[in-house]
């Protein structure tokens, strides 16, 4: 088995080429297993400026909300589906009925009992993901991204008005207004950027270090994705 120190190298390593090279060279390792604390995942994040949005970014770079596994299910409602603390009615192949289900929206602490006050968001916003390294990435993985069900904490079911709030911005930007949900929100931001090989701006790096030194220094388990 690697260790620790190896395999934080290893994250790295890809994750700087992975912003270097075109995807078709890259040499990242999906499928591998890689367990650190958050502060030593912090700090394997590579660091950069982000780039310039200008002629490139549009969330239609990321087709998301697929039926991937064509069971009739799209991934928001995937989301939906899992993350129900009571679960909806469902009908058809998988059509969810309005006014059932209950959903608990940790970023603000509140309760949601219609899907039409749910809104899923990707913990690593696209258009922070395309400024982080995703402008290099093909539109397979691109689309990959946008509907990642492999990790429970790249998708999440949240206030509309919420996510709205949040926008495309980072941590250094943004922050759940739950005092509870400070030290997840920064702990599921680094695996989801640790699991894609995607780099952090330096003001958003150190937001990161900031505010997790005020936690209790969690050990997570990321598999990567690319």
């Amino acid at each position: 088995m690697k260790s620790l120190r190896i395999v934080l190298s290893c994250v790295l390593a890809a994750s700087a080429l992975a912003l270097a090279t075109p995807p078709s060279t890259a040499a990242a390792a999906p499928g591998e297993r890689v367990t650190a604390p958050l502060s030593e995942l912090i700090a394997a994040l590579p660091v950069r400026d982000e780039g310039s949005r200008d002629g490139g970014y549009s969330r239609e770079q990321f087709r998301h909300w697929l039926d991937a596994d064509r069971d009739g299910c799209n991934t928001r409602n995937e989301v939906l589906l899992a993350e129900a603390t009571v679960a909806p009615e469902v009908t058809g192949r998988c059509t969810i009925t309005a006014g059932t289900g209950r959903w608990w929206s940790w970023y603000d602490e509140r309760t949601l009992t219609s899907k039409n006050d749910v809104d899923i968001d990707h913990m690593v916003p696209l258009a922070e993901a395309w400024d982080s390294g995703a402008s290099a990435w093909s539109a397979r993985e691109r689309q990959d991204y946008a509907n990642d069900l492999g990790d429970e904490r790249s998708l999440l079911a949240v206030t509309d008005s919420v996510n709205q709030s949040k926008a495309d911005q980072d941590p250094a930007q943004w922050m759940p207004s739950a005092a509870s949900a400070t030290c997840r929100y920064i702990a599921d931001w680094v695996t989801v950027k640790t699991r894609w090989g995607l780099a952090a701006d330096p003001a958003e790096h150190a937001a990161l270090q900031k505010t997790a030194a005020r936690c209790d220094g969690p050990e997570i388990t990321v598999v990567l994705a690319r």
